[in-house]
């Protein structure tokens, strides 16, 4: 019993340990993107919809005003987008559309909302 108890031990520190440096490379690569604002432009149809209508309110979960984004921290934007990706931030609709987006993608899209005015 002790053997076996020692051997699930040492998988799980294992692959706790193999999830940490998979986590650490992921984050080195994020830090090195650059987000493109043009390309950005080129990708921001999901966004535009809701986003950029003037005191835009959704009933879905709950009445909820939908912030406006533009001239918003690119930082801010890449985090908002990465919270709702992993579902730190809860919002379905904005879940389903951050799953959709690669890193590259939510920083062209954090470079086209910031720099805009």
């Amino acid at each position: 019993m002790k053997k076996r108890f020692i051997n699930i031990l040492s998988s799980a520190t294992i692959c706790s340990l193999a999830m940490i440096a998979m986590n650490i490379t992921n984050y080195s690569h994020a830090a090195d993107l650059v987000g493109n604002s043009k390309n950005g432009a080129k990708k921001n149809a999901m966004c535009v919809g809701c986003h950029q209508i003037p005191e835009y309110k959704t009933a879905f979960p709950h009445v909820y005003r939908v912030p406006k984004i533009v001239g918003q921290n690119e930082k801010y934007i890449v985090a908002a987008l990465k919270g709702y990706k992993t579902k730190q931030r809860y919002h379905p609709t904005m879940q389903g559309i951050a799953a959709s987006l690669s890193d590259q993608d939510i920083a062209d899209l954090a470079a086209f909302y910031s720099g805009k005015k």
